[in-house]
């Protein structure tokens, strides 16, 4: 599913599209969605201009004066730049037209995305208990282990869990704690502050990577520009069991954690 870098990647992709750009017309093909897309969507977009688009986690923010339409790729979801007029496809379910003639197409072949409005969405109980941001100063080693202290969780379950930081789904968690040397399964409340701070810093670093590659492809994923994300030739672990790891040619190993796939080396990772 599209994680936080590939949705970073499609918000600068089609930011210079849309930001400042008046919305001439909605036209939503199929409200059936992961919730159904409500009418405010339709009544309440067509006139407004686009001021800015943010993103916050996973979602895209669209924020005008009457409100931020808030966009989520779910599991197969993509948004690209297109000609108004360009014929819609199966699984294209809504058309964001604009005044100079090119559209926001939403595409979701699985229907797990969603579109949704909200006068604050900074408000929305969807986004108002996450975590911070990956990318910010707010996210450094020092948060992290305070937030780990007395957790058995997996370190693994621990960073992936949107209330401690948004963003890091499952491919990237398990090539961070690869590059930091952590085993997956380790729990988060006994991993060292200077761990944590190696942690903290690989986050950033991964993520700062994906981005710049755009994303990674597994399956469907595709950016706003329509072109793949290239990180995942630069995967060391992720989908890779079997394999000998790039360090010491040990064999990757798979194991699943919170019904989620994850892959480690068994000689580099403690």
């Amino acid at each position: 599913m599209p994680e936080l870098p590939e949705v970073e990647t499609s918000r600068r992709g089609i930011a210079p599209w849309v930001e400042g750009q008046t919305v001439a017309k909605v036209i939503v093909r199929d409200r059936r969605l992961r919730w159904p897309v409500p009418m405010e969507i339709d009544r309440l977009l067509p006139g407004q201009k686009i001021n800015s688009l943010r993103r916050r986690a996973k979602y895209l923010l669209f924020e005008t004066d009457a409100g931020t339409a808030m966009l989520h790729l779910g599991m197969s979801g993509s948004v690209r730049i297109i000609d108004a007029d360009e014929p819609a496809a199966k699984h294209d379910h809504v058309d964001v037209q604009l005044e100079s003639g090119k559209a926001l197409r939403v595409r979701d072949p699985r229907r797990f995305g969603s579109l949704l409005w909200a006068l604050d969405p900074y408000e929305h109980d969807l986004i108002r208990n996450l975590g911070p941001e990956p990318l910010s100063q707010e996210f450094d080693g020092d948060y992290l282990w305070q937030k780990a202290l007395g957790r058995r969780v997996s370190v693994k379950q621990f960073i992936m869990n949107a209330s401690v930081v948004v963003g890091v789904g499952n491919i990237y968690a398990s090539e961070v704690l690869f590059l930091s040397g952590i085993h997956p399964k380790r729990q988060a409340g006994r991993i060292a502050a200077d761990r944590m701070a190696l942690l903290a810093d690989t986050i950033k670093s991964v993520l700062e990577r994906a981005i710049a590659a755009g994303g990674t492809t597994l399956k469907d994923f595709y950016g706003g520009d329509g072109e793949p994300g290239y990180f995942q030739q630069q995967l060391e672990v992720y989908g890779r069991d079997e394999e000998l790891c790039n360090r010491c040619k040990n064999e990757i190993s798979l194991i699943v954690l919170g019904q989620r796939s994850t892959f480690y080396c068994k000689r580099c990772q403690h």
